[in-house]
């Protein structure tokens, strides 16, 4: 693999891992265009490590206080520390719970989907009908209306259906950031919520898939250099977190449905050329 090459699958895994497009059928997409007809498993995982660390930084803030929320109250049930949480620690623990209730199906869902992953990664067609599929879905977003529900207000039910929605998401054309949050502001759930909710979720379902691939690819690191595999990374890590930072503005403002088009162009011709 070229540097160049590195380079432009860096800048399409961080565009497309936020954008609702779909970073797996991109992927599939341009891979095959470059003749690369096996994917390199250290080289995959550290373009997905690159756009993981720019969700944690982008949420850092979040994350610290949903811990230090979670130790507070484990110091209160123990009698360590006096006092009642506060309304803020109990959103921050709310929102841990919910994390931890959408994993679970998403968990399930992912393991049984990587047993044919050789399947779904190979087809154009597969990837060509899914972007359609996903076009569809941001579509249904424009006619949504905004949504009150906050954090304190989302149940563990709405949880466990956006977990498994993401885990179907797992198929390669299929977008987890556009299906999910979509699926958030479907049920009610208010903007800002829906793609926090999102993308806190992710980090357990991406570092869960990261291990399962590991554990169980036997491609192994393949002919890379570390400087290739480190061009990847901090490529798709710094387009992936301007990325992040442009959808959430556009989620604000009710946008989602701007990438339905693109969608669905890309997946016409997948499909042609797949066919």
């Amino acid at each position: 693999m070229e540097p160049m090459q590195a380079i432009i699958l860096g800048v399409i895994q961080g565009l497309t891992e936020f954008f609702p497009v779909s970073s797996s059928g991109h992927l599939v997409i341009f891979q095959q265009m470059m003749g690369i007809k096996e994917p390199v498993l250290m080289f995959d995982i550290s373009l997905h490590v690159g756009t993981l660390v720019a969700i944690v930084l982008y949420y850092f803030n979040d994350i610290i206080r949903i811990f230090k929320s979670l130790i507070r109250s484990a110091s209160c049930r123990m009698g360590r520390q006096a006092g009642e949480l506060s309304k803020a620690e109990s959103t921050d623990i709310k929102m841990a719970w919910l994390i931890v209730a959408g994993s679970l199906p998403t968990a399930v869902i992912g393991f049984g989907f990587h047993m044919i992953s050789n399947v779904l990664f190979s087809s154009l067609t597969i990837v060509g009908i899914s972007l359609i599929i996903t076009g569809g879905i941001l579509m249904g977003t424009r006619w949504v209306h905004p949504g009150k529900d906050s954090v304190s207000d989302v149940s563990i039910k709405k949880a466990l259906l956006i977990g498994t929605i993401q885990g179907l998401a797992v198929m390669p054309g299929i977008s987890r950031s556009g299906s999910t949050i979509s699926a958030g502001l479907f049920l009610g759930i208010n903007h800002e919520t829906a793609i926090r909710y999102s993308f806190l979720l992710s980090i357990p379902a991406i570092l869960g898939a990261l291990v399962l691939q590991i554990f169980t690819d036997s491609a192994g690191a393949g002919n890379v250099s570390l400087g290739i595999i480190a061009t990847g990374l901090v490529t798709s890590f710094i387009v992936g977190y301007a990325a992040l930072s442009l959808l959430v503005k556009m989620v604000q403002k009710g946008h989602l449905y701007f990438f339905t088009p693109y969608c669905f162009v890309l997946g016409v011709v997948a499909l042609i050329v797949g066919g």
